[in-house]
């Protein structure tokens, strides 16, 4: 046996000799090679450069509608709705992500098979930004801060970063740049409590400012609080670091502060709408909710959705403002920890919530995108389904009275 197997393997050896006799005599030495392993250091370049040529499929998720999509900041809230929302359509998705991998391994099924790459970037260096956006026509800014650090202040990555961003999709020939700032920028804000006036809020403004210099075309759109899974809004008022026992403070008892919540997929389907329209191009879009409602409404709804009433579990609401304790709590949070507040208590989280959303005439709103809205009181309930008191307990029917809505305010009607 050993001696057959000898044998074997002197023919084989002979016939792959013979083979490679015939390749060099006939020049095919190329043919040869181009099935290498071998990368090249450059790009195969492609014979045109018009991605709308290259569509492939029917539609849909397993398909390529043309559309190469950067979206950087897709690691924090916002960011899984806007891939999953492009992703459906059939677009290729770049993800540039800082830091560890792991935050970016969760959005890999916001595409289809092969559709979904990642680039490591740094928000102060133009060649890793380029590198992530030099094959996209489509780029999403969604980049930004709830708290500033010690390695990144608010104007670092709202203006210098959101200016870098525009600048590099100019250079690099991008379609359109859609830009996500907020809701009652201002170069001037006022203070609303004793932790004002809202730096957040002017750097934003600037970073809008930004934005137009670099990318006259850009898309800027400016949405009021989130709210959704793992948001900013919600989960913000049911943690336990922003209450005082079962109590939660609000400024002025809530009763002077008018928000128009919306829900997070409302702002990745405007996204999206921006990105297919060329109209869009060049102005601002304000991202509030179909209804404006007292502050002190909406956590109340809040707690009565999580059956968290004043009976059955103490929940109440008072006036921070003569609570000195919740003061010091939030300074010394902030302070002892700086990189990731607990519960995101810091001191301009807490101003900028009580600063009342102005809604300004003139200005287009989601519904001009094209874009249905989600009533809060329709989604509410399933968001907060975790953190439900009594969960597994199943009521008969009729046991409890039907949870109250909140009032919605008139168009024009302020406090």
């Amino acid at each position: 046996m050993a001696h057959h197997l000898l044998n074997n393997l002197q023919l084989a050896k002979q016939q792959a000799s013979v083979l490679g006799g015939v390749c060099l005599k006939n020049g095919s030495l190329s043919s040869v090679a181009k099935y290498s392993t071998i990368v090249d250091e450059e790009p195969r370049q492609l014979k045109t450069v018009n991605l709308t040529s290259l569509k492939r499929g029917t539609g849909g998720r397993s398909s390529f509608n043309g559309m190469v999509v950067t979206i950087f900041g897709a690691t924090g809230f916002l960011g899984p709705m806007v891939g999953y929302k492009f992703g459906k359509l059939g677009s290729q998705l770049i993800y540039p992500y800082r830091a560890d991998f792991y935050p970016a391994m969760r959005l890999k099924p916001t595409g289809d098979l092969g559709q979904v790459l990642f680039h490591f970037y740094n928000l102060r260096d133009e060649k890793s930004i380029k590198e992530a956006m030099k094959y996209s026509n489509v780029v999403v800014n969604l980049v930004g801060r709830q708290w500033e650090t010690r390695n990144f202040t608010f104007d670092d990555v709202h203006v210098d970063g959101a200016r870098l961003i525009a600048k590099c999709a100019r250079e690099c020939g991008v379609e359109r740049l859609i830009h996500l700032s907020a809701m009652n920028v201002t170069p001037d804000p006022e203070a609303v409590t004793y932790f004002g006036p809202s730096k957040w809020l002017k750097s934003k403004y600037y970073g809008e400012q930004a934005v137009f210099e670099e990318f006259p075309n850009a898309t800027v759109i400016r949405p009021a609080d989130m709210y959704g899974r793992e948001d900013h809004f919600l989960w913000y008022y049911q943690h336990v670091w922003r209450r005082q026992f079962r109590a939660v403070p609000l400024w002025d008892n809530g009763d002077k502060t008018v928000k128009a919540p919306v829900f997070g997929g409302d702002i990745a389907q405007a996204i999206v709408n921006a990105a297919k329209d060329p109209e869009t191009a060049g102005k601002i879009y304000q991202g509030v909710g179909p209804h404006r409602y007292l502050l002190s409404d909406i956590i109340d709804y809040l707690y009565r959705v999580m059956n968290k009433d004043l009976e059955s579990w103490g929940y109440f609401r008072y006036n921070m403002k003569y609570d000195p304790f919740f003061y010091i709590k939030t300074y010394l949070t902030e302070k002892l920890s700086q990189s990731n507040p607990v519960g995101e208590v810091n001191r301009e989280r807490v101003e900028k919530e009580f600063i009342s959303d102005v809604i300004l005439d003139g200005v287009p709103t989601l519904e001009d995108l094209g874009v249905n809205l989600t009533l809060m009181d329709d989604q509410i309930p399933y968001e907060m389904k975790a953190y439900t008191a009594w969960l597994y307990y199943h009521p008969e029917p009729g046991e409890f009275a039907p949870i109250g809505k909140p009032r919605p305010l008139g168009k024009y009607e302020y406090v």
